[in-house]
């Protein structure tokens, strides 16, 4: 089982995220994080997770999310920075926010208007050469903007 961790559990991507891990049978769901609706349960802000809907969620800090073989960044942007930088070179960390997604910094600040923290490999295989991209890193910013 891998065992992980969704900080950002309360919004959608968070959310669509979860729905998604409920159903894979390798995967132990272990931290679920929401800064705004820490102290809340699951099933108070994601009524359609009935599985995790007695689960509490946690403030998002680097060791609520230590432990985990993978986590989940599923942040604003400008946020998933601060907690990456705290997790371990070993803990595979997938940002489903647009914290690493651009190359170039100047469009970063233009787009966001937040200091620029980097680019990760993007997670999208099926784009040439995505896959070769992606063997051996431990961390992966993937596709968003989501409706």
């Amino acid at each position: 089982m891998v065992r992980i961790a969704v900080a950002g559990a309360s919004g959608y991507a968070g959310g669509e995220l979860l729905r998604l891990l409920l159903r894979h049978p390798h995967v132990d769901i272990g931290a679920l994080t929401a800064d705004s609706n820490a102290g809340r349960t699951v099933g108070e802000v994601q009524p359609h997770l009935a599985p995790l809907a007695e689960r509490v969620l946690e403030k998002t800090t680097p060791d609520v999310l230590a432990g985990h073989d993978v986590v989940f960044l599923a942040l604003p942007h400008g946020r998933s920075a601060a907690v990456a930088e705290r997790l371990g070179p070993d803990v595979l960390v997938i940002d489903c926010g647009a914290d690493f997604r651009l190359r170039d910094a100047g469009e970063w600040v233009r787009f966001y208007g937040s200091p620029y923290a980097g680019v990760w490999p993007y997670g999208l295989p099926e784009l040439p050469g995505g896959r070769e991209a992606l063997r051996g890193v431990r961390r992966v910013a993937v596709p968003g903007c989501y409706p």
